[in-house]
């Protein structure tokens, strides 16, 4: 199977690979994509900081950081680095349990990676609409 999931910085350990892949490749499908290779790395507040820093210039805790290494606009493939310490607090924030925020952070990078943005009011509802719809169909 072309996803896979791992573990850098952390003794988190994601154990709903199975479902959580099919998942993915049912939004992929829908968006009329297909899937390539797709790592989600599964890390520390430290660890995402220092990727942050080092390859996008900001000085900022994120949940998330997506790399694109799709060869074609059909095949969706990249790195999927998460923060397990900030969805673990966001979802506290939220008033959300973890997996629904980690489905929702996980399904963000996909979204980012079919070509989702969410730089402006506008796309951020957008991928917010985006997001639930995703959510919706776990």
């Amino acid at each position: 199977m072309p996803i896979h999931f791992f573990s850098e910085d952390t003794s988190f350990q994601f154990s709903d690979q199975a479902p959580t892949s099919v998942w993915i490749e049912r939004i992929i499908n829908q968006e009329k994509r297909v899937t390539g290779d797709l790592n989600f790395i599964f890390c520390s507040d430290t660890h995402l900081h220092q990727m942050n820093l080092t390859y996008l210039n900001h000085d900022n805790l994120t949940d998330i950081i997506t790399f694109d290494n799709s060869d074609t606009v059909e095949h969706i493939s990249g790195d999927v680095f998460i923060s397990v310490d900030r969805v673990i607090e966001n979802a506290a924030g939220l008033s959300t349990d973890f997996e629904q925020e980690l489905n929702r952070v996980i399904i963000h990078g996909i979204l980012h990676l079919i070509g989702y943005n969410d730089k402006s009011p506008e796309e951020k509802a957008r991928m917010r609409e985006k997001e639930d719809a995703c959510l919706s169909l776990r």
